[in-house]
């Protein structure tokens, strides 16, 4: 019965509209929080890579044991390339979420669907050729037999650039095939061909090795690399000193140019801030240890190409992993980011509510108090008027009227105190009209 009547007391509307605000407030931070808020990151990516036996191939392959340690399962691609896994990054019917994608095959092509979390490593360009002595410039293989690789490659797609350049084209003497890797060594070495463009994306290490080591044929010294590099953009230029490849057979015997572009980690736009993180974790793990053409953490990079460098992956090579992925399991850093996300939205509103509602709710019942007192003031200035009985008689009643609300007023006990003072107030007031007051306020 007791608490029954406290509760009768507590001005439950004013509570309400006191929080009211807050509540609001509340509300559309969380809305906001989660409109902003990611979906928790799939446990599954699929990867465009190269062909078996590839370096991408390979690369794609260390990260699929670095991703399963943190709970994300990698599916492999095989591809014919990097021309073929960026057909495949804009074919929005196939199933796939990131790919390796040499530089330079995107001329022309619309890809602002895709994002790049930075360059992994050089892919130098690798010629060979027959010929009694070496050649100085890539026009003097027209009218040979020529490897340009398969289609879908970015080898073959780099050639035909190259060539075009040099005003060879597929006519006449000249003969462009599709070999690559393997077949594409074995018919240099059997004289089928004279020329093979050759690169890791379409090529194994050991067939350049045994080209390289093959006393009767040449590898490409690039006379014109600066132009080059002008024409082509996406292009660098790698300067080999002797015994780059061989230091006991010394080769190349002599300092050796070639022209390399870059391998970009390619992505569809939207892909989850947490994997993105993962995989450039996972990209210096592999790619940014010091290597016969690049030095140690020279890579990945987040060198702008042909496709914009993504948010995240920017935040990542400025400032590294966040707190809760730099020290927690990745599902548990994820859970932990997500949690946060709504919780500090949600915090910015609830620490002030809970210092503010009770000083609001108390200036509210302050309020109303002193709003009667106003209205007794008001009353005792017209006592002073009030002659006769009849002029005082609308003042009692006025006076009953504001005792009756004073005593009718919902307030918490903390202020019966004012109420009470209040009360005594009144029962002053109603003694002067009682007694009679005089105009000038004697008496």
């Amino acid at each position: 019965m007791r608490i029954v009547t406290v509760l009768r007391r507590i001005s439950w509307r004013d509570i309400a509209t006191t929080a009211a605000p807050f509540f609001l407030a509340f509300v559309i931070a969380i809305l906001i929080a989660v409109h902003y808020l990611k979906p928790a990151p799939p446990t599954t990516l699929i990867i465009t890579s190269g062909p078996d036996g590839s370096a991408l191939r390979r690369a794609a392959d260390r990260y699929q044991t670095i991703l399963a340690h943190n709970g994300v399962a990698l599916k492999v691609l095989p591809s014919a390339g990097s021309q073929d896994n960026l057909k495949r990054l804009l074919d929005p019917n196939i199933k796939v979420d990131i790919g390796f994608v040499q530089g330079g095959l995107a001329g022309g092509i619309e890809t602002d669907r895709l994002i790049s979390l930075g360059s992994l490593f050089y892919e130098p360009l690798y010629i060979f050729y027959r010929n009694p002595t070496p050649i100085k410039k890539l026009s003097e293989l027209r009218g040979r037999r020529i490897a340009v690789g398969p289609d879908g490659s970015g080898t073959r797609a780099l050639a035909f650039a190259l060539l075009n350049a040099n005003g060879i084209e597929a006519k006449g003497t000249t003969q462009l095939t599709d070999l690559s890797g393997k077949a594409a060594s074995l018919a240099l070495l059997d004289r089928q061909i004279d020329a093979a463009f050759m690169m890791s994306d379409s090529s194994a290490p050991e067939d350049v090795r045994e080209l390289l080591h093959a006393g009767d044929i040449r590898l490409f010294d690039v006379t014109q690399p600066d132009a080059y590099i002008r024409h082509f953009r996406y292009l660098s230029k790698l300067e080999l000193a002797p015994g780059t490849f061989d230091l006991g057979l010394n080769i190349p015997p002599l300092p050796l140019t070639l022209l390399a572009p870059t391998v970009e980690l390619v992505a569809r736009a939207g892909l989850h801030p947490a994997l993105s993180d993962l995989l450039i974790e996972a990209a210096r793990d592999v790619h940014g240890r010091a290597g016969l053409l690049h030095s140690a953490g020279e890579f990945p990079a987040p060198l702008e190409h042909e496709y914009p460098i993504s948010e995240d992956a920017a935040r990542f090579y400025k400032s590294g992993k966040s707190f809760s992925y730099r020290y927690m399991p990745f599902w548990l850093a994820s859970l932990v980011d997500r949690i946060l996300v709504v919780l500090v939205p949600t915090l910015i509103v609830v620490v002030p509510a809970l210092r503010l509602i009770p000083a609001i709710y108390s200036w509210r019942i302050r309020s109303r108090i002193h709003r009667r007192y106003g209205e007794l003031m008001a009353l005792e200035r017209l006592t002073l008027r009030a002659a006769t009985d009849a002029e005082r008689e609308p003042l009692r009643h006025r006076l009953e009227e504001i005792d009756n609300a004073v005593i009718n007023l919902k307030i918490p006990a903390a202020f019966a105190d004012q109420v009470y003072v209040l009360r005594e107030h009144i029962k002053f007031v109603r003694e002067r009209l009682t007694k009679g007051v005089a105009v000038n306020g004697s008496g």
